[in-house]
C-alpha cells in the first residue's frame, strides 16, 4: 500500500504539472497581462539588446541566432539577441536532465545497465550493458563527454523516463522555465523539444548551486572503469576529456555544457570567473563549433560589465512574475513505458484529473510536500 507520503508527493508533482499549464504554456513567455515577457519588457526589443554607458564599446557580435550574458550571481542580464526564442537544445538539456536527478540519486548508488540504455543516437560514454555503475560515474558520463547512454541510464534509474521527463519539466515551470518543453533527457531532437537562451541561463543558474553539478561540469577529464562486454570479453577502463573546449582553453572557465545536433546547430553554456566575478553565457542556434566567440563577449563582460546597466534579469523561483495561474492544459511529456524491473519507493504519478480531486487540504499538503522534497533540495 502507497503510503500518505509517497502519495502526497505524487499528488504534489501532478499538481505542479497541471499548474505548469497556467504558469507555462509552451511558447509562451510572458511574465504579466502587459505582454512583458519573463525577465523584463527590453529582452522583447529586436537585434542585439544592451545598454551601453558612455565611452563604453558594444559587445563583440555572436554567431547565434539567440544568447543571453548575465551576471551569475545577481541574475542580471547584460546582454541579450532573441532570449525567449525557442530553439532546439541538443545536449545543453542534460543539465536540466542533472538538476532533476542530483538531488533525488545518490551518487554512490549503483544502476544496472540495460541493452536499450546504450542502443542511443548520438554520442555515447561507452558504459557496458549488464555492467553496474554508481551515479556519480554516471552524472560525469552524462555531463563531460555528453554521453546520450549514461542520460538514458539515469533517467530509467530515477524509476522511469516518463517520471523523469515529468519531473524535469516540473522544474523548468517551478524555475519559470516557461520556454522549455523537454522530451528526451539527452537533448537529441525530439518532436515538441525546445528550449531558449534565456531559460537555459534560469536551468543553469539554478544547477550552479549545487556543488556536485559544478564539480561535475568543471571537471576537465575523468575515467571511466572497466567491465565485462555483453559477450563475456573483458574491456579496460580509458580517459576521456570534457567536451567542453572553453573549459580547455579560458582563463577562469568552471563549465558547464555544450551540445549539437545538425537541427539544433551548436548550442552552449559557459561560465567563467575572475577577480570574485562569474558571468553565464548561452547561446543556441549557432553555425560555429569553436570556442572564441564566447571567450570574446565573455573578456567583454569582464572588462566592461560593471558599467552597463542591465536590461533584465533572471527571475527566481518564487518570483511573482505570472498572473494567478489557471489550471489549463499545456504541453506535456509523451507517455513513455515504465520499467517493470525497477523498484522505487516512489509511486507512479497520478494524473492530472486525479489530482484535483483531493480537495483544498491534500492540496495543501502536496503543495508543501512538493516544495521540499521535489524542489528544494536542489537549492
Amino acid at each position: 500500500m502507497i503510503s500518505l507520503r509517497y502519495a502526497a508527493r505524487a499528488l504534489a508533482l501532478s499538481l505542479t504539472l497541471a499548474a505548469a499549464g497556467g504558469f507555462c504554456v509552451a511558447g509562451s513567455s510572458l511574465a504579466s497581462a502587459t505582454g512583458d515577457p519573463i525577465g523584463g519588457s527590453q529582452l522583447a526589443a529586436a537585434g542585439v539588446i544592451v545598454n551601453l554607458g558612455p565611452g563604453t564599446p558594444p559587445p563583440p557580435a555572436m554567431p547565434g541566432a539567440s544568447y543571453l550574458l548575465a551576471d551569475l550571481d545577481t541574475g542580471q542580464v547584460l546582454v541579450a539577441k532573441a532570449p525567449h526564442a525557442p530553439h532546439l537544445p541538443a545536449s545543453t538539456l542534460k543539465t536540466l536532465t542533472a538538476l532533476t536527478v542530483i538531488p533525488l540519486l545518490d551518487a554512490n548508488t549503483k544502476i544496472l545497465v540495460k541493452p536499450e540504455d546504450v542502443d542511443v543516437d548520438g554520442t555515447r560514454f561507452g558504459i557496458l550493458a549488464g555492467a553496474s555503475y554508481n551515479v556519480g560515474t554516471l552524472l560525469q558520463g552524462m555531463l563531460i563527454t555528453s554521453g546520450n547512454d549514461a542520460a538514458t541510464t539515469l533517467a530509467r534509474g530515477n524509476q522511469s523516463l516518463a517520471l523523469t521527463l515529468q519531473e524535469m519539466n516540473a522544474i523548468a515551470a517551478d524555475l519559470h522555465a516557461c520556454d522549455t518543453v523537454a522530451m528526451d533527457p539527452s537533448g537529441l531532437d525530439k518532436a515538441g523539444q525546445q528550449s531558449s537562451a534565456y531559460d537555459l541561463a534560469l536551468i543553469d543558474r539554478a544547477a550552479m548551486k549545487l556543488p556536485d553539478f559544478r564539480g561535475y561540469v568543471s571537471t576537465k577529464q575523468v575515467s571511466l572503469p572497466g567491465g565485462t562486454s555483453a559477450d563475456g570479453k573483458p574491456k579496460p577502463g580509458f580517459q576521456v576529456a570534457n567536451h567542453n573546449t572553453l573549459l580547455h582553453n579560458y582563463q577562469g572557465a568552471i563549465g558547464i555544457k555544450n551540445g549539437y545536433t545538425v537541427a539544433a546547430k551548436f548550442t552552449y553554456i559557459e561560465a567563467a570567473t575572475r577577480a570574485g566575478k562569474t558571468y553565464l553565457l548561452t547561446e543556441m542556434a549557432s553555425p560555429d563549433g569553436s570556442w572564441h566567440p564566447a571567450a570574446a563577449m565573455l573578456d567583454w563582460a569582464f572588462a566592461y560589465g560593471p558599467s552597463v546597466a542591465p536590461i533584465g534579469a533572471l527571475v527566481d523561483p518564487g518570483d511573482p512574475v505570472m498572473p494567478k495561474p489557471a489550471l489549463a492544459a499545456g504541453v506535456r511529456p509523451q507517455s513513455l513505458s515504465a520499467d517493470p524491473d525497477r523498484m522505487s519507493a516512489r509511486p507512479p504519478v497520478l494524473t492530472p484529473w486525479i489530482a484535483m480531486t483531493g480537495g483544498i487540504g491534500v492540496l495543501a499538503l502536496a503543495g508543501s510536500f512538493s516544495r521540499r522534497n521535489i524542489f528544494s533540495r536542489r537549492r
